[in-house]
């Protein structure tokens, strides 16, 4: 039985949501939500969309829907998650879910005094060209893993979007550079420092429009990472080890998968199947609500990537490295 979903928020992203949505059996996307009636009729009707709500706590008292998927800006992540949790409703909520540790545990221990499913949307995640490289990697097919270079950014040209709004918590590294984040821990685990610097900007200079990190691991593996909202389109992961490197063109959107092995001055290119990432999200949660299989994305994840990126701030507001809480410490 498919599980029937509502969205809160009309946000751009919502197309590439619902068209993942749209290409599974297991998920019905029955109910949109938006801050007017007007609005939300219009998103509705354009979309095909059953219900639509001029209010978002209109769609949290709507008894058939399961879950939601929360697209709101990134200031509004926590509060609107917590308020769907206690509604009774499984969350979905875009990256970044927040960049502050305590602001995600409390979202979680609401989900799990709710009997709730919560998920941060990090959708890469969920692709085949994802789990291949992890594969890759605990294969040590470029030997052992050194070093890992990240990159996410594009420009930002309308003054009057989100991601340029310190209020509502916009900046490169919040919605870009969360990725080469994600992606870094996804191969090393947590990080045991960090350092960061910013160029800010944005809307009353006030958010980071390019960040650069260093993130230092077990191991001795270190990751580089740039993410910006004013720097030319870039995306990038790389895995360099001792005996080769695996480079991935197009980590993040994985629209055109595949995988560069690079050893011995030799390139094999490994081709992954497309799939649709969104999709594969939205039925991993709702095969978890049914009880079929686990969630991809958990509490441990979510507070890692927060931890993380509230370190990275830290560190670049300060000027200085920041050790993470109960990380260990380097000699």
């Amino acid at each position: 039985m498919r599980v029937k979903w509502g969205i809160v928020s009309t946000a751009h992203i919502n197309r590439l949501f619902l068209a993942g949505a749209r290409q599974s059996d297991d998920v019905e996307i029955l109910a949109v939500a938006s801050r007017d009636q007007p609005r939300a009729d219009r998103y509705g009707q354009e979309n095909g969309i059953e219900r639509a709500y001029g209010g978002y706590d209109a769609l949290l008292a709507d008894p058939d829907i399961e879950a939601v998927y929360i697209s709101l800006p990134n200031s509004m992540h926590i509060d609107m998650t917590v308020q769907a949790l206690h509604a009774g409703k499984h969350v979905l909520c875009e990256k970044p879910l927040s960049r502050r540790v305590t602001d995600v545990n409390r979202a979680f221990d609401v989900a799990e005094r709710n009997d709730r499913l919560l998920m941060e949307a990090f959708m890469y995640r969920h692709h085949p060209q994802t789990r291949r490289l992890s594969e890759l990697v605990a294969q040590q097919a470029v030997g052992r893993a050194r070093i890992i270079r990240a990159a996410f950014g594009f420009v930002a040209r309308d003054p009057a979007n989100v991601r340029l709004s310190a209020a509502l918590d916009g900046g490169a590294l919040m919605d870009v550079g969360c990725y080469c984040v994600s992606g870094a821990r996804l191969i090393a685990g947590e990080p045991i420092r960090v350092m960061g610097e910013q160029a800010l900007g944005g809307e009353g200079g006030g958010v980071d429009v390019a960040f650069a990190g260093v993130m230092r691991f077990a191991d001795d593996i270190s990751a580089h990472f740039d993410a910006g909202l004013a720097l030319a389109s870039r995306d990038l992961l790389e895995v360099v080890g001792d005996q080769g490197t695996l480079r991935l063109t197009d980590p993040w959107h994985c629209r055109n998968p595949g995988i560069e092995l690079i050893r011995d001055g030799e390139t094999e290119r490994i081709e992954i199947e497309p799939a649709n990432s969104y999709r594969l999200e939205a039925e991993n949660m709702s095969a978890a609500i049914r009880g079929e299989t686990p969630l991809l994305l958990g509490r441990a994840d979510a507070i890692g990537q927060a931890k993380t990126i509230e370190a990275l701030y830290n560190a670049a507001d300060s000027g200085e490295a920041i050790t993470l809480p109960e990380a260990i410490t380097l000699p």
